[in-house]
């Protein structure tokens, strides 16, 4: 993996028909770039606790770069490297979308989660009161019903 793009091809590769993609924290900004180069292949999109191509830090968001250095040295220097703003870019997203955020996250607080959302043209967006960027593990029940609901919808 040198980059996002591998990561993006990756998961394009993979799908031989439209699926679902479920992604968290920067598998949001993979997903949201999937769907941005192949919308027939995405089925419905959920995104929780993600940039997804938004500018995190101009809504409030933490800079999380060097905690997670000190915590991965040896992780690959792209992953703290990447900014991307896609703003202009994701209203063409067409698939439903679910967005779901924790209304105590530092990384990527609410507000995330709300420009999102006026981004999308088919999304809505489900807050966990209470929950933080690790949202998904600490209220997984909660979590999963909204993601299961979302998926089976006609």
């Amino acid at each position: 993996m040198r980059g996002a793009d591998d990561l993006v091809s990756m998961v394009l590769d993979a799908l031989d028909e439209a699926s679902n993609i479920v992604a968290q924290s920067m598998g949001g900004l993979v997903a949201v770039r999937c769907a941005l180069k192949a919308p027939e292949k995405i089925r419905r999109l959920v995104l929780t606790a993600t940039s997804a191509g938004a500018p995190v830090e101009d809504l409030g968001g933490s800079n999380w770069r060097p905690d997670y250095r000190n915590a991965f040295p040896s992780a690959a220097k792209w992953i703290t490297e990447i900014r991307q703003d896609l703003s202009s870019e994701i209203p063409s997203i067409m698939a439903p979308t679910l967005l779901i955020w924790g209304d105590s996250d530092p990384i990527s607080p609410l507000a995330v989660g709300q420009r999102l959302l006026e981004l999308l043209p088919n999304a809505r967006l489900h807050v966990v009161k209470g929950g933080d960027h690790d949202l998904a593990i600490h209220h997984a029940d909660e979590v999963a019903e909204v993601i299961e609901a979302h998926l089976a919808a006609i």
